[in-house]
């Protein structure tokens, strides 16, 4: 069940046991033979360079997501992500129409510190973020009392839920770890506002 955290400038729940331990591990595999994993290209310091992680991004027709600079289009939902979604929307009382996943391969694999703070998402973006595989630690920092963190660690089948001005106010990241650690995937399920669809331009007959 969701519990709150207790976090200044932040609205969170974490469930440790949302996934069944008996469900888990045939979860994680069905996850990394099912989801198109890529490297994705991102701006950092006016260098293009590829991320620290394996990651596919995944959702309804007209969920494009700009990150860092890059257009990213979605891929199609399969059967198990269709099924996690659902289940994660009963738990939150929210709705999800797309998906990023993340593959840490080893503690070399990271994220760093950001927000999901893009236009797309809304002033207050629900993000779920629900993870199998490996436990690492989750940091938040405050974007404005930089010495103010907070720190989590997000194990198998555990779910974050981060809601209300969290990203106005927090980033977060998952650092890098010289511990032996193995493979870990993250979904965090979002609402992205559907773009609306071009009108396709008649192409005009030139008369004889």
């Amino acid at each position: 069940m969701l519990a709150p955290i207790e976090l200044r400038d932040a609205a969170l729940r974490f469930d440790p046991d949302f996934v069944p331990a008996v469900e888990r591990a045939a979860l994680f595999v069905a996850l990394r033979d099912g989801i198109t994993w890529e490297t994705h290209v991102i701006r950092l310091f006016g260098r293009d360079i590829p991320s620290p992680r394996l990651s596919c991004w995944i959702g309804d027709p007209g969920t494009g997501y700009v990150y860092s600079g890059t257009q990213f289009e979605p891929h199609e939902w399969s059967p198990a992500l269709l099924d996690l979604r659902d289940r994660v929307a009963a738990a939150t009382g929210a709705r999800f129409n797309s998906v990023l996943a993340n593959r840490y391969r080893d503690g070399r694999d990271s994220m760093g510190f950001h927000a999901d703070d893009e236009p797309e998402l809304g002033r207050e973006p629900v993000i779920a973020s629900l993870s199998v595989g490996a436990t690492r630690r989750f940091v938040l920092r405050h974007r404005t009392r930089k010495r103010e963190h907070f720190a989590l660690d997000l194990n198998d089948g555990s779910l974050l839920v981060m809601a209300g001005a969290t990203q106005r106010h927090w980033n977060h990241a998952l650092p890098k770890t010289a511990r032996p650690v193995g493979e870990r995937i993250n979904l965090t399920f979002r609402w992205i506002t559907p773009r609306e669809p071009q009108p396709k331009l008649r192409r005009r007959q030139e008369s004889l």
